[in-house]
């Protein structure tokens, strides 16, 4: 047959089942930008868009080879192909459009690398994991009538292999999820908080996304993103710098070492001047109601080691912060003829 008695074989049902799958096919970018979540990874949302794509083509394959090349309108393997492909993209998309509405509605507004963003909250989370679970369970339905599993052995054996399935493979995915549940029921991680980890080494990074089975964490110190899974999160003592313990905000430590032969009243005047300086030539913003606060922290056998405490709320420059007030202790304390070094008080005696 040529191409025209391909063409006489379409008719209105046809030409609509085209349009709109090629419609899709070109607006799929658009429609999935529209409803993804705010910070999503661009491969991440080039994937879905390249897999929305993907199911167009094969329900247009499909339909084409089965209905035009072949002429067939009877209920056979393709239609119940058709069938099939049709169920996993309208489950797919619903899925998208109802995650869209639950952030919007239960969702909470916040205010992540200078711009406002909406991040999941425990609402959120476990309203899209069981919406997720009841388009899940009516889409494998609805493919097993399609396949005319119809009988309780058939229909139960497919069930059944999903269900050992997930049983098997629970150890790898279930304890992420219940963390991240846990973490976002408990409000003490969100989105944007600066935290400090203990992991072979201090990690001060900002929460940047809580994902259902792994947290994105933004290293402040190296400029990294570090990707952690949720239940290894929870093995750490994580301190949440953002949640203060009073109005007053994160309170700071910075110790130094002085010799025993500095009088106190110099080293205070030393740390004042300081403490003058860094307000004065920094744009550190440490508040006007609160001085900083000195004290004596140890006698060691060998110096004085004095602390200096103060008060910032910008937790995400704390690293420049305490550079800027390292340095300008170091100058300052050099002005006044001060040394920062620990003093040696043993002589090296040569035989």
């Amino acid at each position: 047959m040529d191409i025209d008695s391909y063409l006489a074989r379409i008719d209105l049902l046809d030409a609509l089942v085209i349009v709109l799958n090629l419609l899709l096919l070109v607006s799929a970018k658009k429609i999935l930008h529209f409803f993804q979540a705010e910070g999503t990874d661009k491969p991440a949302f080039l994937l879905k868009v390249q897999s929305f794509r993907a199911l167009n083509l094969l329900i247009l394959f499909t339909y084409g080879y089965t209905n035009i090349y072949l002429g067939s309108e009877e209920s056979g393997p393709g239609l119940k192909l058709i069938s099939i492909w049709v169920i996993i993209y309208l489950s797919y998309l619903i899925k998208q459009i109802f995650s869209y509405w639950v952030r919007k509605k239960y969702g909470k507004v916040r205010e992540i690398n200078g711009s406002p963003r909406s991040i999941e909250t425990y609402n959120s989370r476990l309203l899209s994991l069981l919406s997720g679970v009841v388009i899940f369970v009516i889409a494998l339905i609805s493919i097993i009538h399609v396949l005319e599993f119809n009988n309780l052995l058939q229909a139960g054996g497919v069930i059944g292999i999903i269900g050992v399935f997930l049983a098997l493979t629970q150890n790898a995915w279930a304890p992420d999820i219940i963390s991240g549940l846990i973490f976002l029921n408990s409000g003490m991680i969100e989105e944007g908080d600066v935290i400090e980890l203990d992991d072979n080494g201090q990690i001060i990074g900002v929460v940047f996304k809580t994902k259902m089975f792994h947290t994105e964490i933004l290293n402040l110190v190296n400029n990294h993103r570090i990707m952690l899974k949720n239940a290894r999160l929870r093995e750490f003592t994580i301190q949440n710098l953002s949640k203060f313990a009073s109005a007053k905000g994160l309170r700071e430590q910075l110790s130094f070492k002085i010799d025993y032969s500095v009088s106190p009243e110099r080293v205070r005047q030393m740390l004042s001047a300081a403490e003058e300086n860094i307000r004065k030539n920094s744009s550190v913003d440490f508040g006007d109601e609160h001085s900083f606060e000195v004290g004596v922290l140890d006698t060691g056998d060998h110096a004085v080691e004095w602390g200096v405490f103060y008060y910032t709320k910008d937790v995400k420059s704390l690293m420049t912060i305490r550079r800027a007030m390292r340095e300008c202790i170091l100058t300052t304390a050099d002005a006044f003829g001060i040394s920062l070094a620990t003093p040696i008080t043993h002589c090296d005696v040569s035989t």
